[in-house]
Protein backbone atom coordinates (compact mmCIF):
# COMPACT_ATOMS: atom_id res chain seq x y z
CA UNK A 1 0.00 0.00 0.00
CA UNK A 2 1.05 3.56 -0.69
CA UNK A 3 -0.70 6.55 0.80
CA UNK A 4 -0.08 9.93 2.38
CA UNK A 5 -1.95 11.01 5.50
CA UNK A 6 -2.39 14.10 7.62
CA UNK A 7 -4.27 14.65 10.87
CA UNK A 8 -4.97 17.71 13.02
CA UNK A 9 -7.27 18.70 15.89
CA UNK A 10 -8.02 22.22 17.16
CA UNK A 11 -9.98 23.18 20.26
CA UNK A 12 -11.77 26.17 18.74
CA UNK A 13 -13.85 28.21 21.15
CA UNK A 14 -14.66 25.35 23.49
CA UNK A 15 -13.24 24.88 27.00
CA UNK A 16 -11.79 21.51 26.07
CA UNK A 17 -11.29 19.31 23.04
CA UNK A 18 -13.49 16.22 23.13
CA UNK A 19 -12.51 15.03 19.63
CA UNK A 20 -10.11 12.14 19.07
CA UNK A 21 -8.64 10.73 15.87
CA UNK A 22 -5.82 8.57 14.54
CA UNK A 23 -4.71 5.95 12.06
CA UNK A 24 -2.83 2.68 12.07
CA UNK A 25 -1.66 0.20 9.48
CA UNK A 26 -0.04 -3.12 8.75
CA UNK A 27 1.63 -4.21 5.54
CA UNK A 28 -1.70 -4.92 3.83
CA UNK A 29 -4.36 -2.93 5.67
CA UNK A 30 -4.94 0.60 6.98
CA UNK A 31 -7.43 1.97 9.50
CA UNK A 32 -8.51 5.61 9.87
CA UNK A 33 -10.80 6.54 12.75
CA UNK A 34 -12.33 9.64 14.35
CA UNK A 35 -14.68 10.19 17.30
CA UNK A 36 -16.37 13.31 18.67
CA UNK A 37 -17.29 13.15 22.36
CA UNK A 38 -20.75 14.59 22.97
CA UNK A 39 -21.35 17.59 25.17
CA UNK A 40 -24.19 17.49 27.70
CA UNK A 41 -22.96 14.16 29.04
CA UNK A 42 -20.00 13.41 31.32
CA UNK A 43 -16.53 12.53 30.01
CA UNK A 44 -17.20 12.98 26.31
CA UNK A 45 -13.48 13.02 25.61
CA UNK A 46 -13.13 9.72 27.50
CA UNK A 47 -15.87 8.11 25.40
CA UNK A 48 -14.13 9.29 22.23
CA UNK A 49 -10.75 7.99 23.41
CA UNK A 50 -12.20 4.63 24.43
CA UNK A 51 -13.90 4.35 21.02
CA UNK A 52 -10.79 4.92 18.93
CA UNK A 53 -8.62 2.78 21.22
CA UNK A 54 -11.09 -0.09 21.02
CA UNK A 55 -11.26 -0.01 17.23
CA UNK A 56 -7.46 0.28 16.99
CA UNK A 57 -6.86 -2.58 19.45
CA UNK A 58 -9.18 -4.90 17.53
CA UNK A 59 -7.54 -3.90 14.26
CA UNK A 60 -4.11 -4.74 15.69
CA UNK A 61 -5.41 -8.14 16.78
CA UNK A 62 -7.27 -9.00 13.57
CA UNK A 63 -5.11 -7.53 10.77
CA UNK A 64 -2.46 -10.25 10.45
CA UNK A 65 -1.49 -8.52 8.18
CA UNK A 66 -4.90 -8.18 6.48
CA UNK A 67 -8.43 -8.38 7.85
CA UNK A 68 -10.25 -11.58 6.95
CA UNK A 69 -13.57 -9.76 6.47
CA UNK A 70 -13.65 -5.95 6.44
CA UNK A 71 -17.41 -5.35 6.99
CA UNK A 72 -17.50 -7.91 9.80
CA UNK A 73 -14.55 -6.19 11.44
CA UNK A 74 -16.06 -2.71 11.11
CA UNK A 75 -19.39 -3.78 12.60
CA UNK A 76 -17.81 -5.72 15.46
CA UNK A 77 -15.35 -2.90 16.21
CA UNK A 78 -18.11 -0.29 16.46
CA UNK A 79 -20.18 -2.50 18.75
CA UNK A 80 -17.09 -3.31 20.82
CA UNK A 81 -16.44 0.41 21.27
CA UNK A 82 -20.04 0.89 22.44
CA UNK A 83 -19.64 -2.05 24.83
CA UNK A 84 -16.40 -0.64 26.30
CA UNK A 85 -18.00 2.75 26.96
CA UNK A 86 -20.85 1.04 28.78
CA UNK A 87 -18.33 -0.90 30.87
CA UNK A 88 -16.57 2.34 31.78
CA UNK A 89 -19.91 3.87 32.85
CA UNK A 90 -20.69 0.87 35.04
CA UNK A 91 -17.19 0.69 36.54
CA UNK A 92 -17.28 4.40 37.47
CA UNK A 93 -20.91 4.21 38.72
CA UNK A 94 -21.83 7.20 36.59
CA UNK A 95 -25.40 8.47 36.65
CA UNK A 96 -25.21 9.18 32.93
CA UNK A 97 -23.10 7.51 30.29
CA UNK A 98 -20.37 9.24 28.25
CA UNK A 99 -21.26 9.34 24.58
CA UNK A 100 -19.49 9.82 21.27
CA UNK A 101 -19.87 9.66 17.53
CA UNK A 102 -17.61 7.39 15.49
CA UNK A 103 -16.49 7.12 11.89
CA UNK A 104 -13.92 4.54 10.78
CA UNK A 105 -12.56 3.48 7.40
CA UNK A 106 -10.47 0.51 6.33
CA UNK A 107 -8.30 0.54 3.21
CA UNK A 108 -7.29 -2.92 1.99
CA UNK A 109 -6.78 -4.68 -1.35
CA UNK A 110 -7.11 -1.37 -3.20
CA UNK A 111 -10.59 -0.75 -1.78
CA UNK A 112 -12.03 1.45 0.96
CA UNK A 113 -14.99 0.69 3.20
CA UNK A 114 -16.31 2.61 6.17
CA UNK A 115 -18.81 2.68 9.02
CA UNK A 116 -20.26 5.55 11.03
CA UNK A 117 -22.59 6.36 13.90
CA UNK A 118 -23.63 9.96 14.60
CA UNK A 119 -22.62 13.06 12.68
CA UNK A 120 -18.88 12.72 12.27
CA UNK A 121 -18.44 12.40 8.52
CA UNK A 122 -16.38 10.72 5.85
CA UNK A 123 -15.92 12.40 2.46
CA UNK A 124 -14.53 10.65 -0.59
CA UNK A 125 -13.11 13.05 -3.19
CA UNK A 126 -11.84 12.23 -6.69
CA UNK A 127 -10.31 14.89 -8.95
CA UNK A 128 -11.74 17.68 -6.81
CA UNK A 129 -15.28 16.31 -6.90
CA UNK A 130 -17.20 14.76 -4.04
CA UNK A 131 -17.88 11.11 -4.86
CA UNK A 132 -19.86 10.48 -1.70
CA UNK A 133 -20.16 11.37 1.95
CA UNK A 134 -21.79 9.75 4.94
CA UNK A 135 -25.27 10.81 5.99
CA UNK A 136 -25.55 12.07 9.55
CA UNK A 137 -27.70 10.23 12.06
CA UNK A 138 -29.40 13.49 12.95
CA UNK A 139 -32.95 14.77 12.83
CA UNK A 140 -31.85 17.33 10.26
CA UNK A 141 -30.89 14.59 7.80
CA UNK A 142 -34.24 12.92 8.43
CA UNK A 143 -35.93 16.25 7.79
CA UNK A 144 -33.98 16.65 4.56
CA UNK A 145 -35.17 13.17 3.60
CA UNK A 146 -38.77 14.44 3.87
CA UNK A 147 -39.71 12.81 7.16
CA UNK A 148 -42.72 14.68 8.54
CA UNK A 149 -42.88 16.47 11.89
CA UNK A 150 -39.18 17.38 12.11
CA UNK A 151 -39.31 20.94 10.76
CA UNK A 152 -38.27 22.70 13.96
CA UNK A 153 -35.66 20.30 15.37
CA UNK A 154 -32.10 21.56 15.81
CA UNK A 155 -29.51 20.12 13.40
CA UNK A 156 -27.25 19.13 16.29
CA UNK A 157 -29.73 16.66 17.77
CA UNK A 158 -28.62 13.10 17.03
CA UNK A 159 -30.87 10.09 17.29
CA UNK A 160 -28.00 7.65 17.93
CA UNK A 161 -24.44 7.53 19.25
CA UNK A 162 -22.05 5.21 21.06
CA UNK A 163 -22.48 5.01 24.83
CA UNK A 164 -26.21 5.57 24.88
CA UNK A 165 -28.30 3.04 26.87
CA UNK A 166 -29.64 1.63 23.60
CA UNK A 167 -28.08 -0.23 20.73
CA UNK A 168 -26.42 2.21 18.31
CA UNK A 169 -27.73 2.77 14.81
CA UNK A 170 -24.94 2.69 12.23
CA UNK A 171 -24.40 2.60 8.48
CA UNK A 172 -21.71 0.67 6.65
CA UNK A 173 -20.74 1.44 3.08
CA UNK A 174 -20.19 -0.88 0.17
CA UNK A 175 -16.51 -1.32 -0.74
CA UNK A 176 -15.23 1.32 -3.17
CA UNK A 177 -12.30 0.71 -5.55
CA UNK A 178 -9.64 3.37 -5.08
CA UNK A 179 -7.95 5.21 -7.94
CA UNK A 180 -4.71 7.18 -8.00
CA UNK A 181 -5.14 10.43 -6.07
CA UNK A 182 -8.43 9.56 -4.36
CA UNK A 183 -8.86 11.27 -1.01
CA UNK A 184 -10.72 10.10 2.08
CA UNK A 185 -11.41 12.73 4.74
CA UNK A 186 -12.85 11.96 8.18
CA UNK A 187 -13.97 14.97 10.22
CA UNK A 188 -15.95 16.16 13.22
CA UNK A 189 -18.90 18.51 12.80
CA UNK A 190 -16.67 21.47 13.63
CA UNK A 191 -15.43 21.28 10.03
CA UNK A 192 -18.56 20.56 8.02
CA UNK A 193 -20.69 22.83 10.23
CA UNK A 194 -18.62 25.81 9.04
CA UNK A 195 -17.76 24.78 5.46
CA UNK A 196 -20.03 23.34 2.79
CA UNK A 197 -19.36 20.10 0.92
CA UNK A 198 -18.20 21.82 -2.28
CA UNK A 199 -15.62 23.88 -0.41
CA UNK A 200 -14.25 20.80 1.32
CA UNK A 201 -14.06 18.82 -1.92
CA UNK A 202 -12.44 21.60 -3.96
CA UNK A 203 -9.74 22.35 -1.38
CA UNK A 204 -9.03 18.65 -0.92
CA UNK A 205 -8.72 18.15 -4.67
CA UNK A 206 -6.57 21.23 -5.24
CA UNK A 207 -3.78 20.44 -2.76
CA UNK A 208 -2.06 17.51 -1.08
CA UNK A 209 -3.68 16.41 2.17
CA UNK A 210 -0.80 17.92 4.15
CA UNK A 211 -1.68 21.32 2.65
CA UNK A 212 -5.46 21.01 2.26
CA UNK A 213 -6.30 19.78 5.75
CA UNK A 214 -4.66 22.66 7.68
CA UNK A 215 -6.19 25.13 5.21
CA UNK A 216 -9.67 23.70 5.74
CA UNK A 217 -9.33 23.63 9.53
CA UNK A 218 -8.12 27.23 9.71
CA UNK A 219 -10.93 28.40 7.42
CA UNK A 220 -13.53 26.55 9.52
CA UNK A 221 -12.21 28.24 12.67
CA UNK A 222 -12.36 31.65 11.01
CA UNK A 223 -15.89 31.10 9.69
CA UNK A 224 -17.22 29.93 13.07
CA UNK A 225 -15.41 32.64 15.03
CA UNK A 226 -15.32 32.61 18.82
CA UNK A 227 -18.14 30.06 19.02
CA UNK A 228 -16.24 27.48 16.97
CA UNK A 229 -16.63 23.84 17.92
CA UNK A 230 -13.62 21.52 18.10
CA UNK A 231 -12.36 20.94 14.54
CA UNK A 232 -10.69 17.59 13.90
CA UNK A 233 -9.68 15.97 10.62
CA UNK A 234 -7.73 12.93 9.45
CA UNK A 235 -7.33 12.56 5.68
CA UNK A 236 -5.66 10.05 3.37
CA UNK A 237 -4.52 10.28 -0.25
CA UNK A 238 -4.23 6.98 -2.11
CA UNK A 239 -1.43 6.08 -4.48
CA UNK A 240 -1.92 3.22 -6.90
CA UNK A 241 0.66 0.52 -6.12
CA UNK A 242 3.18 -0.41 -8.84
CA UNK A 243 1.99 2.31 -11.24
CA UNK A 244 3.42 5.46 -9.72
CA UNK A 245 6.62 6.08 -7.81
CA UNK A 246 5.89 6.83 -4.16
CA UNK A 247 6.96 10.46 -3.83
CA UNK A 248 5.49 11.18 -0.39
CA UNK A 249 3.78 9.58 2.54
CA UNK A 250 3.84 5.94 3.57
CA UNK A 251 4.72 2.78 1.67
CA UNK A 252 4.04 -0.48 3.49
CA UNK A 253 5.50 -2.74 0.80
CA UNK A 254 8.79 -3.30 2.58
CA UNK A 255 7.55 -3.88 6.13
CA UNK A 256 7.18 -7.37 7.57
CA UNK A 257 3.90 -9.14 8.24
CA UNK A 258 4.04 -8.62 12.02
CA UNK A 259 4.58 -4.84 11.96
CA UNK A 260 1.78 -2.67 13.37
CA UNK A 261 2.15 1.13 13.33
CA UNK A 262 -0.29 3.48 15.03
CA UNK A 263 -0.80 7.09 16.07
CA UNK A 264 -3.43 5.99 18.61
CA UNK A 265 -2.05 5.69 22.12
CA UNK A 266 -3.33 3.12 24.57
CA UNK A 267 -3.92 3.84 28.23
CA UNK A 268 -7.56 4.31 29.24
CA UNK A 269 -9.01 1.04 28.17
CA UNK A 270 -9.25 -2.39 29.77
CA UNK A 271 -9.03 -4.99 26.99
CA UNK A 272 -10.00 -7.89 29.24
CA UNK A 273 -13.62 -7.69 28.12
CA UNK A 274 -12.80 -8.34 24.47
CA UNK A 275 -14.19 -11.58 23.05
CA UNK A 276 -11.69 -14.23 21.99
CA UNK A 277 -13.12 -14.15 18.48
CA UNK A 278 -14.45 -11.05 16.81
CA UNK A 279 -17.71 -12.76 15.86
CA UNK A 280 -18.43 -13.41 19.55
CA UNK A 281 -19.48 -9.79 20.10
CA UNK A 282 -23.00 -10.41 18.84
CA UNK A 283 -26.36 -8.75 19.41
CA UNK A 284 -26.98 -10.80 22.56
CA UNK A 285 -23.74 -9.60 24.15
CA UNK A 286 -24.57 -5.99 23.32
CA UNK A 287 -28.08 -6.33 24.74
CA UNK A 288 -26.60 -7.72 27.97
CA UNK A 289 -24.29 -4.71 28.18
CA UNK A 290 -27.21 -2.34 27.63
CA UNK A 291 -29.26 -4.06 30.32
CA UNK A 292 -26.34 -3.88 32.75
CA UNK A 293 -25.73 -0.18 32.19
CA UNK A 294 -29.42 0.68 32.46
CA UNK A 295 -29.54 -1.12 35.77
CA UNK A 296 -26.38 0.64 36.97
CA UNK A 297 -27.85 4.04 36.05
CA UNK A 298 -31.09 3.16 37.81
CA UNK A 299 -29.23 2.16 40.99
CA UNK A 300 -27.13 5.34 40.93
CA UNK A 301 -30.20 7.52 40.48
CA UNK A 302 -32.03 5.73 43.28
CA UNK A 303 -29.06 6.14 45.63
CA UNK A 304 -28.89 9.88 44.95
CA UNK A 305 -32.59 10.31 45.75
CA UNK A 306 -32.34 8.32 48.98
Amino acid sequence: MKFSVFQISRKGGREKNEDRMGYCYTRESGLFVLADGMGGHPDGEVAAQIAIQTVSALFQREAKPALADVPTFLTAALLAAHHQILRYTSDKSLGDSPRTTLVAAVVQDGRAQWIHCGDSRLYMVREGQKVTRTRDHSYLELRNASFQGLENINRNVLFTCLGSPSKPVYDISDPVNLEQGDRLLLCSDGLWGALDDDKIAKELGRNTVSEAVPNLVEEALREAGSSSDNVTVVAMEWETPDQFASTMGISTDSISEDVFASTIQAGLMDNSGFPDEIDDLDDEAIERSIAEINEAIRRTSAARKA
